[in-house]
């Protein structure tokens, strides 16, 4: 597809943070430390499931995928944004704009349905723990992961073949600091509507399919915990359900605060803010949720410091 053809806009101004000049370097240090931590945090969980065997099970399976995942997503936005704070020009080019657009919308919605995934795996291994091997197969683990993909692959498409036939006059300033779906539309002087559309379609099968899916799988847990109270029983659940848990909250918390938020005058300000809650810091959390709460995590990782100490001795 020749992008220029649907366009007189080449470059893109990406205005970025709303943050004073002076304090460029201060954001610059703290999201470059941000994104070097969430690339090192999600590798080492990468690392820990693929070393130890007591790991090679469909709940780390899945969470593997995961951190992979929240490393792209957050290499999609990151990068960009820190060159640009580095520069007098923080342009970007149509189609590097219009790509950046699809694999964040790609995978963001690839986390969304992993999350369900992992919800699901959860309420097999809670409420039917006899037949959890029998259920959970490794063909069915593969299949679990590769719908999203091909899901997520699909809908990021749709929107950028709608995109790519939208054209953008005079106006090419993007006001953050990212080429978000939702200001590209705004910025459009053609007709959205095809592109509103499919945005509401492919955001309720989206986000809603996957959270119904996730209230759910904790809901029939709930339910089989009160059935037997036992204060094993809810140590069990905690302690196997509870990373997730703290992930879900974060990523729908931070969902319900950028788009259920009321409107107001600094509106943009907050969408900046809750952007970056969403791409930026999620990311880098999520690796310490599932390693400091998690107890076989724990015991990998350390196993693999003492691993190394003896190797260097």
């Amino acid at each position: 597809m020749n992008w220029n053809n649907q366009s007189s806009v080449s470059e893109f101004l990406l205005l970025g943070l709303p943050i004073q000049p002076e304090q460029k370097n201060v954001f610059f240090t703290l999201f470059l430390g941000i994104y070097l931590t969430t690339l090192l945090g999600n590798l080492l969980i990468i690392l820990l499931i693929r070393l130890d065997s007591r790991l090679h099970t469909p709940m780390y399976f899945f969470l593997s995928h995961l951190a992979f995942t929240d490393i792209s997503f957050s290499s999609v936005t990151v990068p960009k944004m820190l060159m640009n704070m580095r520069t007098q020009h923080p342009f970007i080019s149509y189609p590097e704009c219009i790509s950046q657009m699809y694999f964040y919308l790609l995978l963001v919605c690839v986390d969304n349905l992993l999350l369900a995934v992992m919800a699901y795996d959860r309420y097999v291994a809670i409420c039917h723990p006899l037949h959890y091997i029998t259920i959970m197969r490794k063909e069915l683990c593969v299949l679990l992961v590769a719908i999203p993909w091909i899901f997520s692959c699909c809908g990021a498409l749709l929107h950028t073949l709608l995109m790519a036939r939208l054209s953008f006059c005079s106006n090419n300033t993007i006001p953050h600091f990212f080429c978000s779906l939702s200001v590209l539309l705004k910025l459009s002087c053609s007709n959205t509507s095809p592109s509103e559309l499919a945005i509401f379609t492919e955001g309720a099968i989206a986000v809603i399919f996957p959270l119904s899916g996730i209230l759910i799988s904790y809901g029939r847990i709930g339910a089989s915990i009160l059935r037997v109270p036992s204060t094993k029983g809810i140590c069990k659940a905690l302690s196997t359900c509870g990373s997730h848990l703290s992930v879900v909250s974060l990523f729908y918390g931070t969902i319900v605060a950028l788009y259920f938020s009321p409107s107001s005058s600094n509106s943009s300000k907050k969408d900046i803010i809750a952007s970056l809650m969403y791409t930026v810091v999620t990311p880098m959390l999520n690796p310490f949720i599932y390693t400091l709460r998690n107890r076989d995590m724990k015991l990998a990782l350390g196993i693999l410091f003492k691993s190394n100490i003896i190797f260097f001795k």
